[in-house]
């Protein structure tokens, strides 16, 4: 089950949402987190029956250690190795494997094990939890049903943002929101739902198409396919993104921003305060910054930065692709942080700043998109080899209007001054555009979701 399909927009939503918004007139915040966290539990089952119990148990395991983990630096090593070890067996436990093979000349077999979706994602917000309660920053939660409502809220669950339990906590324990905030939630539901459905899938057959024929792709067609993946990934995580906090709202949760248009941004560093931010200050908070951030020398900064991004690169999947995407992120903030680059990168003109960048990211997505190096350096070396620009065997007229409307799209537009007349409109265009997801969903389009992945 996922958010663009049939049955969770015309029956789950409706039913979870109502109930959860008519528990409100209770003045009781348990009934309604009582029942946010029975449909949770209801959605996540619908996709995985099994690994639902491994989530409670994780869940259960951390909110007892939480207890103890300021009295006690061995049970707070312990929650951190629990969790960080469920990850690393689902996860991981392939990649290792051949890892050993490779290094140790052995044999040993694969094991194979069905990912659970949405681990990465619920797993960073246990952490979160249990290192903010060992530092202070937030109490232990006193009530199960909170914090497992907190861990398995759906409208996050699979793909984020990752929500931290001390942005959250105030908003479990009373009832915010009105008919207002609600409908400012569903119009903003509407608007990432038509990014995913009407941009991101349409995009998402020419960046199948280019990423599929490799070996006999051209220049033109090779950029057009790139471009198009750019635009899907960002479509369809930000239209997630929009989805979940449009969601949140109509529950009565606040969720943090989770991008600012990263395509308009002059440097990988801006790139990086743009895209996915509920990662990336997970990673600065609970990583860069213990381990010295930029507090112990320019050698140990850098160091750090490609540590950071290395591991966020695995973050994002088990294939060493996802390791060198994640190090040539690095590599370039390392080198911003050089003072002749920066010197540079003052003197020169905004838009060839803007193409810097633009390449940069667009080369790295070549390594995130490719199921192997070798499929990345023959994609990588299509883009540069001149030879033919024709692009019509990845391009149809639709997805190239699809491509056109994704760059109009991710640009940060001027908006009227909000008014009475203005929310009608957004609400009529909000209406318009949920209609034309429904009839592409009755359709059977193509439906895929990147990040379910993760």
């Amino acid at each position: 089950m996922v958010f663009a399909s049939p049955i969770f927009l015309f029956a789950f939503m409706p039913l979870a949402v109502g109930l959860c918004m008519l528990a409100r007139w209770t003045k009781r915040p348990w009934v309604r987190n009582g029942l946010l966290l029975l449909f949770s539990l209801a959605f996540y089952a619908w996709g995985e029956p099994t690994y639902v119990f491994l989530m409670l148990g994780a869940i259960l395991a951390n909110y007892l250690l939480a207890f103890r983990v300021r009295e006690s630096r061995l049970v707070f090593v312990c929650a951190v190795a629990l969790d960080l070890g469920m990850l690393a067996v689902f996860k991981y436990l392939d990649l290792l494997i051949s890892a050993a093979n490779g290094l140790f000349r052995l044999n040993l077999p694969g094991a194979h094990l069905a990912l659970p979706i949405g681990i990465s994602f619920y797993t960073f917000q246990i952490l979160s939890y249990v290192i903010d309660v060992r530092r202070g920053d937030v109490p232990p939660a006193r009530n199960l049903v909170d914090f497992a409502a907190y861990v398995s809220m759906f409208p996050q669950l699979i793909a984020g943002p990752i929500v931290r339990y001390v942005d959250v906590a105030a908003d479990l324990r009373r009832l915010n929101g009105d008919i207002s905030t609600a409908a400012a939630g569903a119009r903003r539901f509407c608007m990432g739902l038509a990014k995913k459905v009407l941009l991101a899938n349409t995009l998402a057959s020419a960046a199948d198409t280019a990423f599929g024929m490799t070996g006999s792709l051209n220049f033109g067609g090779a950029w057009a396919g790139l471009i198009a993946y750019a635009l899907q990934i960002y479509f369809d995580f930000s239209g997630y993104s929009d989805m979940a906090i449009g969601l949140g709202k109509m529950l009565g949760f606040s969720f943090p921003e989770n991008f600012r248009y990263p395509y308009v941004s002059l440097s990988v560093k801006e790139f990086w305060r743009r895209w996915h931010l509920s990662l990336s200050t997970w990673f600065r908070d609970y990583l860069y910054i213990p381990l010295g951030g930029s507090r112990r020398g320019k050698g140990r900064t850098l160091l750090n930065l490609l540590i950071v991004f290395a591991l966020c690169g695995l973050w994002h999947g088990a294939n060493w692709t996802f390791l060198l995407w994640g190090l040539w992120h690095g590599l370039f903030l390392c080198l911003e942080r050089l003072s002749f680059m920066k010197k540079l990168q003052e003197a020169l003109p905004k838009w060839v700043r803007w193409c810097y960048t633009a390449l940069v990211v667009l080369l790295g997505w070549v390594l995130f998109r490719a199921d192997s190096l070798a499929l990345a350096l023959q994609y990588a070396g299509n883009l540069f080899s001149l030879e033919g620009v024709w692009i019509s065997e990845v391009l149809t007229v639709q997805s190239g209007a699809a491509l056109l409307a994704g760059i109009v799209c991710c640009l940060p537009l001027p908006r009227p001054r909000q008014n009475a007349l203005t929310e009608t409109v957004y609400t009529l265009i909000a209406l318009a555009l949920l209609a034309a997801c429904a009839l592409c969903l009755a359709g059977g389009t193509y439906n895929p979701f990147i990040y379910f992945r993760f």
